[in-house]
């Protein structure tokens, strides 16, 4: 749902062969065979896969490869967010951010980088988050979580370019808040609006297709990172406060929690 299928739509237009991966395996069948009629073709495929499992991804990975060969992108998207200060965060909670939002991503390309290395060929794709750049209150795990996706990713970068596997290209995705109802709730203003969900779907393909680095939506936040660079901690924590950013999650309710 949200961004995954307005991503997975238009590289369906584009001709790709996807696999697409999810909990919710009726939604999921769903979304796969909307986009088999919509391009008129049997190149969707949709499976069922609990991420928090590392051998549901394994076992899938296995099923991926069997059904249409070697994988030469992988975009991790999947995420989670509980929204509450620390201490509210139940263990349970706090491990599965960790779960979706990391851990999932190394047991994917433990699976389908092999061959990638193999063909120096592929293009390893991180949805990300402004989160992964600077702190947030009430996103303590969710920030952690992504502060190590972008951590995976400019390691992972490195790594190949000291293997010489230049063909293998990465992109790492960093939005702020999306319209997509993960974040139901949460307050914006005019530095950081609501980003339609049309709007970095679009963004992402064009980042991909161009082999970008890193995509940074909205621009502001080059200038956070640059702000980050020079300013002390104090300053940042005041500057974040008078923003308004430390006060965004404060409504937030949620996809799960609006639901119920």
């Amino acid at each position: 749902s949200g961004l995954g299928k307005g991503v997975a739509q238009r590289l369906a237009n584009l001709g790709c062969t996807l696999v697409l991966w999810d909990v919710d395996g009726d939604n999921n069948a769903r979304v796969a065979e909307e986009l088999n009629q919509e391009t008129k073709s049997k190149r969707i495929h949709a499976m069922k896969c609990d991420l928090t499992n590392r051998e549901s991804i394994y076992e899938c990975a296995k099923k991926v490869q069997d059904t249409v060969g070697n994988v030469t992108m992988v975009i991790n998207n999947a995420g989670v967010v509980s929204g509450k200060p620390l201490v509210e965060c139940s263990d349970a909670s706090i491990q599965r951010t960790f779960d979706v939002n990391v851990l999932a991503h190394f047991w994917i390309l433990k699976a389908f980088l092999p061959s990638m290395l193999d063909n120096n060929h592929g293009h390893v794709v991180t949805i990300a988050s402004a989160a992964g750049l600077t702190g947030t209150a009430r996103l303590v795990d969710y920030c952690s979580s992504k502060f190590a996706a972008v951590g995976l990713h400019e390691a992972l970068t490195h790594e190949l370019y000291a293997l010489k596997k230049t063909g293998v290209k990465t992109t790492v995705v960093c939005p702020s808040f999306i319209n997509t109802g993960m974040f139901e709730g949460v307050k914006t203003d005019v530095l950081f609006p609501l980003i339609k969900s049309d709007d970095i779907c679009d963004k992402i393909i064009e980042a991909v297709r161009k082999d970008r680095h890193m995509l940074l939506v909205p621009k502001i936040l080059r200038a956070v990172l640059f702000l980050r660079s020079i300013t002390s901690t104090t300053a940042q924590v005041e500057m974040q406060s008078l923003s308004g950013v430390d006060d965004s999650m404060s409504t937030f309710v949620g996809r799960a929690q609006k639901s119920t």
